[in-house]
């Protein structure tokens, strides 16, 4: 498989040990036929994909958000699907979360939603509670949290 990657700056490690090839945003949506979003939701990232982004991929693309929900403009991708202006979609996340009985995207044939799983493996959840641990022990030592989830 040949792998298209796009990043804020290029990573000559992975091109080298994945044999990846760095990208323009808009090549990567114009080549791929498998869109794989795996960012943070950030200011810079939120509605990353929407109606001009819809337009670049190929008629025969599928997009895959294991990010967060608000990376993808929920109506244009629904917009997408029902048009057939991609071919399909795989969400882990979606905006909101979880989606209203009545939402669009709910009716398509073409969407595969699954319940925010993605970490629900047994070494993920291991790995969660080991970082769980040592940053209790930090905490109760009186030293600074290891792994913080959110700086105040």
């Amino acid at each position: 498989m040949h792998i298209l990657y796009h990043n804020r700056k290029r990573n000559d490690a992975a091109e080298i040990v994945l044999g990846a090839t760095y990208a323009t945003r808009d090549e990567l949506l114009a080549q791929s036929d498998y869109v794989v979003l795996t960012v943070p939701l950030t200011p810079e990232t939120r509605g990353m994909i929407g109606r001009a982004e819809f337009a670049k991929m190929k008629l025969t693309a599928t997009l895959v958000n294991v990010a967060r929900g608000a990376v993808v403009d929920a109506a244009a991708l629904a917009e997408a699907l029902t048009a057939r202006r991609i071919h399909a979609a795989a969400l882990d996340v979606t905006d909101p979360e979880p989606l209203p009985r009545d939402h669009p995207l709910l009716r398509l044939d073409n969407l595969i939603i699954t319940p925010h799983l993605g970490s629900a493996t047994v070494e993920t959840r291991r790995k969660m509670a080991e970082m769980s641990i040592v940053n209790l022990f930090a905490g109760l030592d009186g030293k600074p949290l290891p792994h913080r989830v959110a700086v105040s």
